[in-house]
């Protein structure tokens, strides 16, 4: 904003025309915010070939609360700033939260509403913002959550499983309820994805029982277990395939078998191991038939796996037993609500490792400290303000501050 002493530029309304008085000529006197040429805007002081008696316009901008979401507007002489609270970007903090990802070290941002973040941690984080670092030693999955993805763990490619493997884990279910579920437990497959003919295993629960799935190539075979006993705490998982021969132990049940169809005795797997989940929350990425909708919820723990009848058991991964990703992932029995103090009636939300406070109607903010504002999006019923204009509160109510060629309260008359 310029005050001119000689001249007169710009948009602000002008109640004294420039004339002659006695052979002299008055200029302007006060402030012009914008000039615009042919729609076109031309930067006052930056553009201007010359000038003299112009100084800055002590405007107090900030009277005019022009920082969205909870910012605090902080002014001096020559300029003003807003200072956004977390979550929040921009000169005014009005960007909306994933387009200036605040989320760290390799979080996925979900924009839980236009002005919200959620923070999915990545393996060994936890946390509003993922900045916590945090020690897993039984790994803790959450099953897929409100935005559609699944807590999961990645690790490498298990070599050498082609002819013959085993499996020892361990699990145990978060509720009664999750063991009724279509949970996947783990998975690994030719290209990654489940298209017809490509060679895949996978092991989950389904409606209480453990299914193992294997294709070699030539057609699925498939070991259903009978209904987990649902008084045991921890349940115990033995798989193994030797050619087109598999088999399956879930506790103290019998053991079961199978064989697949065809003539291919080989499995040809290149994607990487997934425990728990998926990286793709869409089921559809799964091999068709044994589709499992949701992500395991609940506990995996001690996985071990062997190539040989002549080698020890091994945990995946390299190096051995540490995954290469992983998504909303917590150690088992360990709360990141125990560290989150939600404000104002929210409610704290986990998610594995993931955690965020989920705010009653009126409060907004990572902790939900912050009111929700007549001009904000979330509020309700949502202003008026035409789009382009600008939404200002005031005391009571809201005016709208109109961009050049609208008028009108709301901004909508061109």
């Amino acid at each position: 904003q310029i005050n001119f002493g000689s001249i007169f530029l710009g948009k602000v309304p002008v109640h004294e025309e420039v004339h002659r008085c006695a052979g002299q000529i008055y200029g302007f006197k006060g402030c012009i915010r914008d000039f615009q040429v042919n729609h076109k805007e031309l930067f006052i002081i930056d553009e201007a070939l010359e000038g003299r008696n112009v100084e800055n316009c002590n405007v107090p901008i900030c009277d005019y609360h022009p920082c969205h979401n909870g910012g605090t507007c902080t002014s001096d002489e020559e300029n003003w700033y807003c200072e956004c609270p977390k979550l929040y970007t921009g000169k005014l903090c009005q960007f909306a939260t994933c387009d200036e990802n605040p989320c760290g070290n390799g979080a996925t941002c979900f924009p839980k509403s236009r002005r919200d973040a959620v923070c999915l941690c990545p393996y060994g984080r936890s946390g509003i913002l993922c900045s916590d670092a945090i020690n897993i030693t039984q790994p803790s999955f959450s099953g897929t959550d409100v935005f559609g993805y699944t807590s999961f763990l990645a690790y490498s490619t298990i070599p050498n499983i082609t002819f013959y493997y085993e499996f020892h884990l361990k699990f145990q279910l978060a509720n009664h309820n999750s063991a009724l579920q279509d949970n996947l437990i783990f998975f690994t497959g030719q290209k990654g994805q489940g298209l017809n003919g490509d060679d895949f295993l996978e092991l989950g629960l389904r409606k209480g029982r453990v299914v193992y799935s294997y294709n070699l190539g030539s057609g699925t075979a498939t070991i259903i277990s009978k209904p987990l006993d649902l008084t045991f705490n921890i349940h115990v998982i033995h798989l193994g395939r030797n050619l087109q021969k598999g088999w399956l132990k879930v506790d103290d049940q019998k053991n079961k078998t199978a064989t697949s169809p065809g003539r291919l005795v080989g499995l040809n797997v290149f994607s990487q191991f997934y425990l728990g989940g998926y990286r793709e929350y869409t089921p559809e990425l799964l091999p068709k038939g044994p589709r499992f909708k949701n992500g395991f919820q609940g506990c995996i723990f001690d996985v071990q796996v062997r190539t040989s009848l002549n080698k020890g058991f091994k945990s995946p991964g390299t190096p051995e037993g540490h995954p290469n990703s992983g998504r909303s992932v917590g150690q088992c029995k360990d709360s990141p609500c125990s560290l989150i103090k939600c404000r104002n009636g929210g409610k704290c939300i986990e998610s594995g490792s993931t955690v965020y406070c989920d705010c009653l109607t009126g409060w907004k903010g990572a902790f939900c400290t912050e009111t929700v504002s007549v001009c904000d999006p979330e509020h309700d019923p949502p202003h008026l303000c035409q789009q382009g204009s600008t939404c200002v509160p005031l005391p009571s109510g809201y005016t709208c501050h109109c961009p050049l060629g609208t008028t009108g309260t709301y901004c909508e008359r061109g």
